[in-house]
């Protein structure tokens, strides 16, 4: 019996993964096969599960109508030089508050912490009335230097795993002659290297699909991010779904690339997060 119940319960627990497996493909799959038809297969009604004629059309016209490559280069820039500096504020803001004593230092990170309360739409107008006058607006600047100089969700996540560090080992980087700047980057950085690589993933994916800060900040086309080319391809009357998937499709590929090749660090990173020391 007590086997019997076993083998039933490996079986629902089964088949509820492959059924919230599906769910999660399923969006994926349909924007690429709706990125190989026709426009008249696209609203055809039952609708094509598998193209039968690969329309690739629809990719070569995202090249030549939309300044896709200069997308891609914007997105590139942007996102890699907000990952990497994030990754560096956040570790050392992290190293202070985890190693360091100095004044007010718990009170401190609470303040850190009280800004995840605080929704990014609040903050809109007066960053926009501030980088205006200061000349920002209509470059990358606005979209990458606020994120970068205050991650509080970084600073959390990569002292949380700091905490792990046992102190004996700065102990003994100090009699060592270290100072605390060679300390952060000789031991505190080489022992987080899974939770920066989980953090570094996050920050890519979310600044990779950023739209809301660029469609406030960026006017220029030749200056826009691929959110904002993408989202070109819906008007008011109609949507050119075959280009529009098909942009989306490419836009994927270098999340997907990232994921595959950090997914190790990714799930240990997040798996130790939580650690104490």
């Amino acid at each position: 019996m007590t086997f019997n119940r076993s083998k039933l319960q490996n079986a629902l627990i089964h088949i509820v993964l492959s059924f919230v497996a599906i769910t999660t493909v399923m969006p994926f799959y349909w924007m690429a096969v709706t990125s190989l038809k026709t426009p008249e297969d696209i609203f055809k009604m039952p609708p094509i599960l598998f193209p039968t004629y690969f329309y690739t059309q629809n990719y070569i016209d995202v090249f030549e109508l939309m300044p896709m490559w200069q997308g891609f280069l914007n997105s590139t820039k942007v996102t890699v030089l907000v990952t990497i500096g994030t990754l560096l504020t956040s570790s050392m803001a992290a190293y202070a508050f985890t190693k360091i004593n100095f004044i007010w230092k718990d009170t401190l990170f609470g303040i850190f912490l009280s800004t995840l309360m605080v929704p990014g739409q609040v903050t809109l107008i007066p960053l926009y009335i501030l980088f205006s006058k200061i000349g920002w607006t209509d470059t990358h600047l606005p979209i990458m230097v606020p994120i970068i100089l205050l991650n509080a969700y970084g600073i959390f996540m990569i002292k949380q795993f700091m905490h792990s560090i046992p102190d004996s080992y700065i102990e003994s980087a100090k009699i060592d002659g270290y100072n605390h700047l060679g300390i952060y980057l000789k031991i505190a950085l080489p022992m987080c290297k899974p939770v920066l690589v989980a953090l570094g993933t996050f920050t890519f994916i979310g600044n990779w699909n950023n739209f809301l800060g660029p469609l406030i900040f960026l006017s220029t086309e030749s200056k826009f991010t691929l959110p904002l080319l993408i989202s070109s391809f819906r008007d008011i009357y109609s949507v050119k779904w075959g280009l529009l998937m098909a942009a989306s499709s490419v836009s994927i590929i270098p999340i997907i690339i990232l994921y595959i090749f950090f997914q190790r660090f990714f799930v240990e990173g997040i798996a130790l997060t939580g650690l104490k020391g």
